[in-house]
């Protein structure tokens, strides 16, 4: 289990990678975002994208799908009250195979609630190629090391 005293500026964890089909971007984005390029193959092609690309969101839904499973799922998060500066820099295609990536830019403890730190950092998303298609700004509140009772 990571708590709090366990981060520090500068930390970088690799988040894993996962591949993205034709299928789910189409899934998703019949529940969520329905918008042609999202949803028709045929239709996308004559778009923008020159093909199908993922939904914003569907990115941002995959890159917490790596978080969780590679770093929150084993650290006592307790909540976060958000994110600053999303930015979709290139999409997500069909096929993609995308890496994670959390630094740690800044820690602190909280003034109000000491037994809680917070921790600030900057998230990034890349495709198979490299490319970095997707970053924000994340803020992050996280349990402190148990003392332990004497």
């Amino acid at each position: 289990m990571h708590y709090f005293e366990d981060f520090h500026t500068g930390d970088s964890f690799d988040l894993g990678s996962l591949t993205v089909t034709q299928e789910e971007i189409i899934s998703f984005a019949q529940h969520f975002d329905s918008q042609y390029f999202h949803t028709d193959p045929e239709r996308a092609r004559r778009s923008i994208f020159g093909g199908l690309v993922a939904s914003g969101w569907h990115t941002t839904a995959l890159f917490m799908r790596m978080f969780v499973d590679s770093l929150l799922s084993h650290t006592d998060s307790i909540a976060s009250p958000g994110i600053n500066e999303l930015r979709w820099l290139k999409p997500v295609r069909p096929n993609d195979t995308l890496r994670g990536r959390f630094i740690v830019t800044d820690t602190r403890v909280s003034q109000s609630r000491p037994d809680i730190g917070i921790l600030y950092s900057h998230c990034e998303l890349f495709n198979q190629h490299n490319e970095l298609l997707m970053t924000f700004n994340g803020i992050h509140f996280v349990g402190r090391k148990p003392t332990e009772s004497l």
